[in-house]
């Protein structure tokens, strides 16, 4: 029995006496101790060893009080098991030497057993399972098959992915191909997460908002449904589209149990958008974070009233920057836990 069910209860749409909070890239960059820890292993050293993975999921919980673990991984260790090489360049991000480009390549692509490829995230949530020790619960996640898809066919991060959409309008065939590969290996890897012990799952769409909203359907959407439909009745499922929020009518109807919203997107508009049914996660702009304590307090006690106390999950809007001081993301998650309704 998890002591702090907040985040599960908010999940269920069961009245809370205040929402759980989170933050997406919780454990990371801006967490002294995880620089240390940067300073001695490399990325994907800290991904593919159990006992630092743990490490760096739990820091949070103990240096900022959250109410939610999210497992410390990338969502590019899919493509890698997908017979995808992919490196981690300082100062640049994803970098892939072999960026998809043909049907030859997309031919190349395998679905992969995820036991054997991606069991050392298997064996980082039984371990952080066992490190948290019911305090709270634990999130696993993986990319979007369209944010995946970007990264394997552009190569790298972009403004506006443009080699990604061109394969995509020139070559559809191979395009949907590949996103269903990616979409049955997401399927297979959240669905082992699940089994490994994490009590809910969150699917990232980073790069959605690059399409338009037809495209969007076509390319993303449709794929991230067929992992909501394959998991829904197992786990709650969040689904996260950064500059998404022409699809919040439509994302609600899928079965999903919380929607993220980014900050592009008013409360009130997000309701609306998606009728009122549906828990909501989100929607502080990271950046604001860099604001003094007390200003972040209110603003964060504004959004809740906003959004209403039930149904959300107060997050961010998007990943925690780097260089945020602790003591702000502190007062963040403080905010939420003096949070009364007057």
């Amino acid at each position: 029995m998890i002591k702090n069910d907040l985040f599960l209860r908010a999940l269920k749409g069961e009245t809370v006496e205040r929402p759980p909070v989170w933050m997406m890239r919780q454990a990371g960059r801006y967490l002294p101790d995880f620089m240390k820890l940067k300073d001695k292993y490399d990325f994907f050293t800290r991904c593919r060893t159990p006992e630092l993975a743990t490490e760096i999921t739990v820091m949070p919980i103990h240096q900022v009080g959250t109410d939610a673990a999210i497992l410390f991984s990338d969502i590019l260790v899919v493509p890698q098991a997908m017979n995808i090489e992919v490196q981690m360049k300082p100062g640049l991000g994803p970098w892939l030497p072999n960026p998809v480009r043909t049907t030859a390549d997309v031919e190349k692509v395998i679905v992969p057993d995820v036991h054997e490829t991606l069991g050392y995230v298997m064996e980082a949530v039984k371990m952080t399972k066992k490190e948290l020790n019911n305090e709270v619960p634990l999130i696993g996640f993986a990319g979007s098959p369209w944010t995946i898809f970007c990264y394997a066919v552009q190569g790298q991060g972009s403004k506006n992915f443009d080699i990604a959409k061109k394969f995509c309008f020139t070559n559809p065939q191979a395009a949907h191909t590949l996103l269903q590969k990616i979409t049955d290996t997401t399927i297979a890897y959240l669905k082992t997460k699940v089994e490994a012990g994490v009590d809910a799952v969150q699917v990232f769409d980073s790069w959605g908002g690059m399409l338009s909203p037809k495209d969007y359907q076509e390319f993303s959407w449709k794929y991230i449904q067929q992992i909501i439909d394959a998991l829904k009745t197992e786990i709650p499922v969040i689904a996260f589209g950064k500059g998404c929020w022409f699809a919040l009518d439509s994302m609600a109807k899928s079965g999903a149990s919380a929607l993220g919203v980014d900050w592009t997107c008013s409360p009130e508009m997000a309701r609306k958008l998606t009728g009122g049914e549906i828990t909501l996660q989100g929607n502080f702009d990271p950046s604001r974070l860099y604001s003094p304590p007390a200003q972040i307090k209110q603003m964060v006690h504004d959004m809740i009233n906003q959004f209403g106390k039930d149904r959300y999950v107060v997050n961010l809007g998007h990943g925690i920057l780097p260089d945020i001081p602790v003591e702000n993301a502190i007062a963040f998650v403080e905010a939420v836990k003096e949070y009364k309704v007057w």
